[in-house]
């Protein structure tokens, strides 16, 4: 008998007091197959609290790391009980675990090893702002120019990955605004990238982070680092062929 792999949905969740116990117990109900661990990222309301109290399954990080550093514990995580597949989906309530069992098919029946949600595909649901839609197509034609590889929704945070992933994103995961650089950090790495279509939804409570200030910030910061990510790798390659796979620091 084939055995089903064993999955980990990992949420990261900064001040998500007025969402976490819906999209924990929504996700409980539609996939109670599947582990998930939320991962609480230093938050100063009452998320840490909740998860306590509704005996979640938690990690609590004692200080604020960021969306990548928070991320990243989760795959240390999964990386350390041996899970198989790793999913990545944001404490806010914009993704839907209705689309889960399509983004593991490609993982499990070995098509990919990363997945992408992607809400561009069949553009329904929730769209994100004009603003927003005009940088991640800059950021998906930078990625395009730098790699070869054409990724539409280059910074959806709903994401699931293989073994071999989980090993790399333990080890190497960007820090600040991480979803297009962890895009070319797998295609550097060789990884089967792809992309199925979901809906998302509005933020369902809360205030999202991002200012347009910090947007502004994000494009200049994400373009350097996927520039230099690049040009690091070609350089090492060119040096060292046999370590064309390190990852981009």
């Amino acid at each position: 008998m084939r055995q089903e792999p064993r999955v980990l949905i990992i949420i990261p969740a900064y001040n998500e007091a007025d969402n976490i116990e819906h999209v924990v117990g929504h996700m409980l109900e539609e996939a109670p197959q599947y582990d998930y661990l939320v991962v609480n990222d230093g938050s100063t309301d009452k998320t840490l609290e909740i998860c306590r109290d509704r005996r979640f399954h938690y990690l609590d990080l004692s200080v604020n790391m960021g969306i990548g550093g928070a991320v990243q514990a989760g795959y240390v995580y999964a990386y350390k009980n041996d899970y198989d597949i790793a999913v990545q989906m944001d404490g806010d309530g914009q993704h839907d675990i209705a689309y889960l069992g399509e983004m593991l098919k490609p993982v499990i029946n070995k098509e990919a090893d990363v997945v992408i949600g992607s809400r561009f595909l069949e553009k329904e649901g929730f769209q994100s702002s004009a603003g927003r839609r005009l940088g991640i197509h800059i950021l998906s034609g930078l990625i395009w120019l730098t790699t070869g590889r054409k990724i539409i929704d280059v910074t959806s945070g709903y994401r699931a990955v293989n073994r071999k992933f989980i090993d790399i994103y333990s080890k190497d995961y960007p820090m600040d605004y991480p979803e297009p650089e962890a895009i070319v950090e797998a295609i550097m790495h060789r990884g089967r990238v792809k992309e199925v279509p979901v809906q998302m939804r509005a933020r369902e409570g809360g205030a999202s982070s991002i200012t347009w200030k910090k947007s502004v910030y994000y494009m200049i910061k994400v373009t350097i680092a996927i520039l230099v990510c690049r040009l690091s790798y070609g350089v090492r390659r060119a040096a060292r062929p046999e370590e064309s796979e390190e990852p981009c620091r």
